[in-house]
């Protein structure tokens, strides 16, 4: 699968993936300020942004879509960051190819199963009939009887689009997250570990990480470090200068 990128700026790879409702444009800023020391791309992921649609979809699917990637255009020892979904596709790369990954930083999600917990924004988005959709107000008043976080919607909205007819459109395939909605939280596909350096960041105020995680983390990924933010799941936009520290410090020593 052809992935949909943006590549800017100048030195190592790094490789930005998004999470679940993401896309590429989530990274725009932050991409700017890492490719004033790196060759940067922003990928978005398949049924996410302006990447193919497939009915299919999960993580082995997501890896191979990111070996692909790194081979098509010919990347050598790429850092990857990925948040959430995207940490948890980027985790199971480094441990399936370990030599097409040279660092790697994960983002709020651990290397373990989740139960499902999308359902109430599943629900949202298929409560709006885009057919008779007349305005982003009106799916925003739709969408808050499920979720009721300001936040949240806007971060959900992004994926609404209008063709050249005016008629609104998901960015998302969001009928092949539905159905797959379980595979997302599923766990590790690969066994084995990633030894080089591994960094971690989890939101203090996020429910991703529960007590007994960094144990597992330093079993798949022996020479991670732990870092903790005073955020909830969105670490990178609740907190980006103390995110672009945390990262460059980690890289830069």
């Amino acid at each position: 699968m052809n992935l949909f990128f943006r590549k800017a700026g100048a030195g190592k790879p790094l490789i930005i993936l998004h999470g679940l409702f993401g896309s590429s444009d989530n990274w725009f800023s932050l991409s700017k300020v890492f490719s004033e020391q790196f060759t940067v791309y922003t990928i978005d992921q398949r049924n996410h942004g302006q990447s193919p649609q497939s009915d299919d979809f999960n993580y082995r699917l997501l890896t191979e879509d990111m070996e692909q990637f790194i081979i098509d255009q010919r990347i050598e020892d790429p850092i990857i960051i990925g948040h959430s979904m995207g940490g948890k596709t980027a985790m199971n790369l480094a441990i399936k190819r370990p030599e097409l990954v040279s660092e790697l930083i994960v983002v709020d999600i651990a290397p373990k199963a989740y139960p499902v917990h999308h359902d109430q924004i599943l629900e949202g988005l298929n409560s709006i009939s885009l057919s008779q959709l007349t305005s982003r107000n009106e799916a925003d008043a739709l969408l808050a009887n499920h979720v009721p976080e300001a936040d949240v919607r806007q971060f959900l909205l992004k994926n609404l689009t209008r063709d050249n007819e005016g008629k609104f459109n998901w960015k998302i395939n969001l009928s092949a997250i539905d159905t797959h909605i379980e595979e997302i939280g599923e766990g590790m596909q690969y066994s084995g570990a990633f030894s080089k350096p591994t960094l971690f960041i989890k939101g203090a105020r996020s429910s991703y990480f529960k007590e007994g995680d960094d144990a597992l983390i330093m079993q798949l990924f022996p020479k991670a470090k732990i870092e903790t933010l005073d955020t909830g799941h969105w670490v990178q936009a609740e907190k980006p200068q103390e995110f672009v520290s945390t990262v460059l410090n980690f890289l830069n020593h």
